[in-house]
């Protein structure tokens, strides 16, 4: 049967449910959105860094806050200015006598003057308020204002398009796999996990890490956090469809002696990030996310979520967090490297009789012996007169002449 995996919010589920009752858990050190669950407190002149790094502070506060702060530096600017021009109008009798020549036309009250600060920055214009030449600290702090409010524009312009572009929105559409599996690859206990780009413009290229984090506390108080760096197979990924990140689980790793009963038992976090660069803009991001020892699972295998069409590389993203049960033992890597050697090592076996010899199996058949040569002569005729022989040599040609099969008796053979 196959799971689906849903996201883990550290701020739901707090307590887990053991035989034992209701234990509690320990927070994550990274979230699985991929936030740092870290406070700060009695940082050293905190607001005096955050008014140094003003563009950062401003790119990094919630939108509602950044509002809030936009439309006060406008507001406030155009009632400082409002302010300068009412007093101007104050000093130049203005407001009381109305026959006089002014310095700004139609403001005769704190309000009128606030409204020519409204339209003076936001170069409205309506036509019936303007500048006139009787007095030019009036044309200063008009140049003034109109020199602020530039700045002013760039300012929040560059805040919000920096806002909108951070790093941490594009990392939303590069995600991770809710679990993290344990299963065998080329014949190796592996463990591994899926990240996937969610968006059609995929990114240039990406560097996959991992750490184990651990954290003790001692008797004093004293807390240690330790990190140690886990090797990946093929690091440098071009993500453009989901890829499996595999690590090796031989001598040196964290995992080489742990089995199931000892992944279960285990505290520590495995923290997994992906640093990447964006084709679009060109920016570098990361995205990181956590997984505890529950969220290992063990003998299990992501499901493939790739097909091949006539034209297109299908990608179903609904198989991107399911796994499939698979036949993986429940030893360590290092039993099982152990157990795996000795079982193709020779084993000796124990020492045979001697068996005859294939030639000496073999049956006599005294008709499969080899036939006698057989002899012939030929009568060659000559010309020459033949020597005169004595009767003992010519009973003895005459022998000769006959064809006689060399017989063969077995005790001679």
């Amino acid at each position: 049967m196959h799971k689906q995996y849903t996201s883990v919010n550290s701020a739901d589920d707090m307590n887990v449910k053991t035989e034992k009752g209701t234990q509690p858990i320990k927070y994550r050190y990274i979230r699985k959105e991929g936030s740092s669950n870290v406070m700060f407190r009695h940082v050293p002149e905190e607001w005096m860094l955050f008014m140094t790094d003003i563009f950062t502070t401003l790119v990094e506060i919630r939108w509602r806050v950044m509002f809030l702060i936009f439309a006060l530096s406008y507001i406030l600017s155009w009632l400082f200015f409002g302010i300068l021009f009412w007093v101007i109008a104050l000093a130049h009798n203005d407001i009381k006598d109305h026959t006089n020549e002014p310095c700004m036309y139609e403001v005769r009250s704190f309000t009128a003057a606030f409204l020519f600060s409204l339209e003076t920055q936001t170069t409205i214009g309506y036509g019936f308020r303007g500048m006139t030449e009787n007095c030019m600290i009036a044309i200063i702090i008009v140049t003034v204002q109109d020199v602020m409010s530039c700045f002013i524009d760039t300012f929040v312009i560059g805040i919000v398009v920096a806002k909108m572009a951070s790093a941490r929105k594009r990392a939303q559409t590069v995600g991770f796999s809710n679990c993290a599996v344990i299963n065998l690859h080329d014949g190796n206990l592996c463990l591994s996990w899926r990240v996937g780009d969610f968006r059609r413009h995929h990114l240039v290229e990406g560097t996959a890490q991992a750490q184990i984090v651990r954290s003790t506390v001692h008797a004093t108080g004293k807390m240690d956090v330790t990190y140690e760096d886990l090797v990946i197979q093929q690091r440098d990924i071009v993500l453009v469809t989901p890829t499996t990140i595999i690590h090796k689980i031989e001598a040196g790793s964290p995992f080489y002696k742990m089995s199931l009963a000892d992944l279960r038992k285990a505290d520590f976090e495995l923290v997994v990030s992906f640093t990447y660069t964006d084709d679009s803009t060109g920016m570098l991001h990361q995205t990181r996310t956590s997984y505890t020892p529950i969220e290992i699972l063990w003998g299990e295998l992501f499901q493939e979520m790739i097909r091949i069409s006539r034209r297109h590389y299908r990608v179903d993203y609904t198989l991107f967090n399911q796994t499939a049960k698979v036949l993986v033992p429940m030893v360590s890597a290092e039993e099982y490297e152990h157990k795996k050697q000795l079982r193709l090592s020779p084993r000796h076996s124990p020492r045979a009789s001697p068996r005859p010899s294939p030639r000496s199996q073999v049956k006599y058949h005294p008709d499969k012996l080899l036939k006698p040569p057989m002899v012939t002569v030929e009568h060659v005729n000559d010309s020459r007169p033949e020597p005169a022989v004595s009767p003992s040599q010519a009973e003895y040609q005459h022998r000769e002449t006959l064809t006689v099969p060399n017989q063969l008796t077995s005790e001679e053979i």
